[in-house]
């Protein structure tokens, strides 16, 4: 079954959680599908295994789906007598006056309620998922859980480690591009000596070690690597505690040549021996002769 197509049905009371729980599988790497009937599951599955791409799909099937409600039971016990598949099912539930209480607090209707009484909607939801809970591999009681706790619950079950999904982005920039809009830590490194002013190296980049050596034999270079190093290193923890699952940390000079590509090759070395990390040099490939800086 290692080749299988690991399918998790989210499912459950409406209002205890399903939207987190589905962007938290699509953190885990999982093909999100929100809505789907469940009589189109076995199609589904056939097309999954055509295409051989895809190895982990969380599909969320809850009662806007009712009319074809009675048919899940039935294509789940087809899917889980094939190879290919391998299902599981995960259902969130609170109590009925916590659920009472997220629909006032949004003032939505319920969806078997939409003119009546909110608990005569839970009521009758619960009546109809019966027979699903009683068949889920997982039950996750959010009565009392936040947003955050819900994840790392789904984390947990889901994958070996929160930690493994945390992986961090270092990208090189050049300001005269433009700021990366998608950084979440952004450093100048300008204050550097520029090695664009020196004919032998104009032409080359950071990753060219005659650039990259320039770059760190400067003592400016090594107090400010250090220094930074150290605050990331401190901080990586707080982040992963929050439960964010990736972090763009982006180093610009002027052109995104020369000191911000050798810094983020260094500095994405070293947080590499703690994190999943990926260097990427956005701008290295550019040039504009006609802004003398780099």
């Amino acid at each position: 079954m290692a080749d299988s197509l690991q399918l998790v049905i989210v499912s459950g009371m409406s209002g205890a959680g399903k939207t987190v729980a589905v962007q938290s599988f699509e953190d885990l790497g999982y093909f999100c599908i929100d809505n789907m009937p469940p009589a189109l599951l076995p199609k589904f599955s056939e097309l999954v295994e055509e295409s051989g791409k895809i190895k982990k799909v969380a599909l969320v099937i809850d009662l806007r789906s009712r009319a074809f409600y009675d048919e899940i039971i039935d294509m789940l016990a087809n899917l889980d007598n094939t190879d290919f598949v391998s299902t599981k099912i995960i259902f969130l539930d609170a109590s009925n006056e916590e659920l009472v209480s997220r629909y006032k607090e949004t003032r939505r209707s319920h969806p078997l309620a939409m003119e009546g009484r909110i608990m005569d909607g839970v009521r009758k939801e619960r009546s109809l998922l019966g027979p699903l809970k009683d068949r889920a591999s997982y039950i996750i009681d959010t009565t009392t859980l936040t947003p955050r706790e819900l994840r790392e619950s789904i984390f947990d079950k889901f994958e070996t480690s929160a930690d493994e999904t945390f992986h961090i982005e270092v990208l090189s920039f050049g300001f005269k591009y433009g700021l990366p809009i998608d950084a979440d830590i952004v450093m100048d490194v300008r204050f550097l000596p520029n090695p664009y002013y020196l004919p032998e190296l104009k032409n080359q980049t950071g990753l060219d070690k005659p650039v990259y050596d320039y770059v760190m034999q400067q003592p400016a270079t090594e107090k400010f690597y250090q220094q930074f190093l150290g605050m990331l290193e401190s901080i990586m923890p707080g982040y992963e505690a929050e439960g964010k699952t990736s972090l763009t940390i982006a180093i610009g000079c002027t052109g995104g040549q020369h000191r911000s590509v050798a810094l983020a090759k260094r500095i994405g070395e070293a947080l590499g021996k703690t994190y999943k990390v990926h260097i990427s040099h956005r701008d290295i490939g550019k040039r504009k002769e006609t802004v003398n800086r780099s």
